[in-house]
């Protein structure tokens, strides 16, 4: 078993084992996983979106050995590739339980065939067993970008990807700021990929199933009534996708400096700029979708950047990255 004994890492580096498993639609699979690491697992204050890394077996069927190890990451990398296996970084969906009975709680999309990790999920069963790398309380880790700095009203917008982070954010905030207000466009691939979730009474939670419609056409029409924009499913051209997109009120995977409102706050509403003073939005999911959301909030509506986080989770055919 893979494990951290004999030294205390500055993460969470432990072999833990699937023991629950449950098929929750066609397209999610929500699994326990449950380690005595697991134990010292959690952040400073809420979750929200925190990401984790776990790493499956490769073609050997074994997990690899990084015990003790203070740099896993290179330690990993150095492995030949038939016992390096396939790492992904996930969302925590929740925790449960707490000390020896943690229970840290991953929602996997499935892809078919394609992802180790979406192969890992569609064959799941209790007593599997995973590579997590994660959080550990009292200890700087990073992984959350969700961070409505006091704004009472948010936008989310996810895709099937990004659905799991987006809802373990509507659960914090039901939970303890019942009062923010707001929407949620999720899309997902099907009508039976809806999912009963909590939310704020004042958030509209909007689920848009493509059922073999273009992904994200659905989704930015919905976002563009939202803010009044005129309307279009267009993208951006393929040229103009951000590569790595991720950016957040403190980071821009571009580069662009940051520091300054790109819009006039003070301007009439009536003209786009300064409307959304009180509107922070977090919007992930495929590249090409949010690059197109991306120019939507901040080039039409005249958000300022540092309202806003855009991540791209993935591309459509790049082959995503640990």
């Amino acid at each position: 078993m893979t494990t951290t004994t004999g030294r205390t890492l500055p993460v969470i580096l432990s072999e833990v084992e699937a023991v629950g498993v449950e098929r929750l639609s066609p397209s999610f699979v929500r699994v326990e996983l449950a380690g005595p690491e697991l134990a010292d697992f959690g952040v400073q204050g809420e979750l929200y979106d925190q990401r984790i890394k776990l790493i499956f077996p490769g073609p050997s069927g074994v997990l690899p050995s990084l015990a003790g190890e203070e740099s896993w990451y290179s330690a990993w990398l150095s492995l030949p590739d038939a016992e390096r296996g396939h790492m992904r970084t996930y969302t925590v969906r929740d925790v449960r339980g707490a000390g020896r009975d943690a229970r840290v709680v991953v929602d996997f999309v499935l892809h078919g065939e394609s992802g180790p990790g979406s192969c890992w999920a569609a064959k799941a069963r209790v007593h599997d067993r995973l590579l997590l790398v994660g959080p550990r309380r009292g200890v700087h880790f990073g992984g959350i970008e969700f961070d409505p700095c006091g704004l009472r009203e948010v936008l989310l917008v996810a895709d099937e990807t990004a659905v799991p982070a987006a809802c373990s954010i509507l659960s914090a905030l039901d939970a303890l700021h019942a009062d923010v207000c707001g929407a949620a466009f999720l899309e997902v691939p099907e009508s039976g990929d809806v999912l009963d979730i909590p939310a704020p009474a004042g958030i509209d939670v909007v689920w848009l199933p493509r059922d073999g419609a273009a992904h994200g056409r659905r989704q930015v029409a919905a976002v563009r009534r939202h803010l009044g924009l005129a309307p279009t499913r267009e993208l951006v051209d393929d040229r103009q996708v951000l590569p790595d997109l991720w950016e957040t009120p403190t980071y821009s995977s571009s580069g662009e400096p940051i520091d300054a409102p790109t819009a006039d706050r003070t301007a009439d509403p009536t003209t786009g700029a300064g409307k959304w003073g009180g509107l922070y939005a977090w919007i992930a999911g495929e590249s090409k979708v949010v690059t197109t959301l991306r120019r939507c909030l901040v080039k039409e509506a005249g958000l300022d950047r540092r309202q806003v986080a855009f991540m791209g989770y993935w591309r459509h055919g790049v082959a995503m990255r640990g």
